[in-house]
């Protein structure tokens, strides 16, 4: 069974960074396409990047050019730099993995982003 395990997150200003990292561990990494998504409040769950194991990124328009999503993969872990940080930003951050042969999902359990003054 997938388990996925994330770090970072915290309170930062606008204009700051924060990184986001998260480990998966119960299957091989190069089965998985990897991704984050975001719920912020009241608001349902989005898609912010994902990233196969080829490397090849998708991103939300609303994060393009302020966030960049990276994978190690001899580490199994797969991060998230965010630059530029905007008070919308603010929102629980969830780390998703898709296996990419049946398509079955996985989530981490949150990690708390808030972006204010």
């Amino acid at each position: 069974q997938v388990q996925l395990v994330e770090s970072g997150g915290g309170l930062v200003q606008p204009g700051g960074s924060l990184r986001l990292s998260c480990a998966l561990s119960g299957n091989i990494f190069s089965t998985y396409v990897m991704g984050w998504y975001r719920q912020p409040p009241g608001n349902q769950r989005e898609l912010v990047a994902t990233i196969a194991f080829t490397l090849a990124t998708n991103y939300a328009d609303s994060v393009q050019g302020r966030f960049t999503i990276s994978r190690d993969n001899t580490k199994n872990t797969v991060s998230l730099q965010m630059n530029s940080l905007k008070l919308e930003d603010t929102a629980v951050y969830y780390c998703h993995a898709r296996n990419r042969y049946n398509n079955k999902e996985s989530w981490g359990q949150g990690t708390q982003v808030t972006v204010s003054t």
